[in-house]
């Protein structure tokens, strides 16, 4: 990626919480070189993804444009499967009062794109938009054994696994095994891999050709896990799974 792309997604990022902000307000906030703000700033101005007002005898105040809306409902448009499993995720969640979640691939992490959280006094507390490495956590594993040979075995030769969970994966063989296993039993489960004291629980959702493109999981304070409850939540999880699946077109 060019470092010219680069700067700019670091001036727009600058917008995050704010209105409007001056040329010196954007070079204070992204340390980059006035010269360098400027030439930018008049790029992303010419192709409408930022806009400019200048009120009489004060500085130009910047704004995010109208582009970025354009194009903000084109992905949301590609994340219509939010809709289809929104409805399901809740009798799930109201079905066993835990934490339940859609998890997508983004790059080289797994994003939290929706989120239901129990109504329990100790519960797993993540935002929608939370990212998380692909070899940590029953979702993030999942959407990682379900990716193309090709690009797992790109993403394994330049991984460095940092341990960020009590029980993450320490090496990729052992990675290696779990993938495996994973796509033979069709769902993923983690202990404390990313969370602390939390059992996790994914399945895997399907679009119409058959591509793994989400997981649906639940996650459930360690307190509350046993045995026996197990193989339920997994066939509650597995059955809303093959439902949104269903609805998504997939047929197998």
């Amino acid at each position: 990626m060019s470092q010219s792309l680069l700067k700019s997604i670091k001036l727009l990022d600058c917008f995050k919480g704010r209105g409007e902000l001056t040329l010196q307000e954007l070079v204070k906030l992204s340390n980059l070189p006035k010269t360098t703000v400027f030439r930018l700033v008049s790029s992303l101005e010419k192709g409408g993804l930022l806009v400019s007002r200048r009120e009489f005898n004060r500085a130009v105040k910047y704004k995010l444009g109208l582009k970025l809306l354009e194009l903000g409902n084109s992905v949301l448009q590609q994340l219509e499967y939010r809709k289809v499993a929104f409805p399901y995720m809740e009798q799930l969640n109201k079905e066993l009062n835990e934490f339940v979640h859609l998890t997508v691939i983004e790059g080289n992490e797994a994003v939290y794109v929706e989120k239901i959280a129990s109504n329990k006094s100790v519960r797993l507390v993540i935002e929608t938009g939370k990212r998380a490495p692909l070899y940590a956590g029953s979702a993030s594993k999942l959407l990682l054994a379900y990716m193309d040979s090709d690009s797992l075995e790109a993403y394994l030769k330049n991984l460095t696994i940092i341990k960020v969970g009590d029980n993450t994966i320490e090496d990729k063989e052992t990675l290696r095994e779990e993938l495996e296993k994973i796509r033979k039993n069709g769902y993923s489960r983690s202990h404390a891999e990313h969370f602390k004291d939390t059992m996790g629980f994914s399945c895997p959702i399907r679009d119409n050709t058959g591509q793994v493109i989400a997981a649906l999981g639940v996650n459930i304070p360690i307190t509350d896990y046993s045995e026996d409850r197990e193989p339920i939540i997994l066939e509650k999880v597995r059955e809303m799974s093959v439902k949104i699946s269903a609805e998504l077109g997939y047929k197998g």
